[in-house]
């Protein structure tokens, strides 16, 4: 069910015990040379869909948030950025507002990076303040870390934004908007494993940077790996996967 199809009557009378309020949140923000600014909305609406389309009957899906945290990657023309404070108020606002619908349970879906201490902070609020609805909060490359392990042909290093991952998706999902002849690999090239970046691996330690101090390009990773087979397995590897924690599990905590 998507949400933005419902009359308010019908919302009242959904058994909110037996559906799955989703939310997808994504950004507006540089992706490279060679991506557009929505990689990130489009990638998780795209899951998202497919996700909803898999279960319609148990899971309410809302419109994808295309505002994001992207204050790192202001350097870049284009990029739309909610300040962190301003994204935790607008994540814990939405949130009171699908648990004044009635959800009880709400999965929220991420496809940003730089949303996700935010999210988790708006989280916090959010227990305090709407202690009846659960939310929950991942990551698609979290939630699909095996899947994707199985299909990306890069080393450590290869995947992290406007990647091997994220420009495979893309030429699966609109080719028209990629233009393959700009990319170029970018991104850290220290080898020690405290500052390697990749979205398969954990710093062992945090710190902050602004994007443009790591990448010339805004390219993290090796899009130039990237296919658009390659990409309809990621599609669909991190799909079931979401699927699977949403609908076989969560539903049923």
């Amino acid at each position: 069910m998507l949400l933005q199809n419902l009359t308010w009557p019908e919302v009242k009378a959904l058994d909110f015990s037996r559906v799955i309020v989703v939310l997808p949140t994504g950004s507006i923000e540089q992706h490279g040379p060679h991506l557009p600014l929505s990689v990130d909305t489009d990638i998780v609406a795209a899951i998202a869909s497919r996700v909803e389309q898999k279960a319609a009957d148990k899971i309410v899906l809302l419109p994808t948030l295309w505002p994001g945290l992207s204050t790192h990657h202001m350097h870049f023309a284009g990029t739309i950025d909610v300040p962190q404070a301003d994204y935790i108020r607008l994540i814990t606002d939405i949130g009171k507002s699908i648990a004044a619908m009635g959800a009880i349970k709400c999965f929220i879906l991420n496809g940003h990076g730089g949303n996700d201490i935010a999210i988790r902070a708006a989280m916090r609020e959010l227990k305090t303040d709407v202690p009846r609805t659960r939310f929950v909060f991942a990551s698609y490359w979290t939630l699909a870390a095996a899947e994707i392990k199985q299909i990306r042909e890069s080393e450590l290093g290869g995947l992290g934004h406007a990647c091997e991952m994220e420009t495979s998706i893309m030429l699966a999902l609109d080719p028209s908007r990629v233009k393959m002849e700009r990319a170029v690999r970018d991104g850290p090239k220290h080898t020690d494993p405290y500052r390697k970046a990749d979205m398969q691996f954990a710093r062992p330690v945090y710190f902050v940077n602004e994007f443009h101090e790591v990448s010339e390009s805004g390219v993290v990773g090796h899009p130039d790996l990237a296919t658009a087979e390659k990409g309809k397995r990621f599609l669909d590897g991190i799909t079931s996967a979401v699927a699977r924690f949403v609908v076989d599990e969560f539903l049923n905590w």
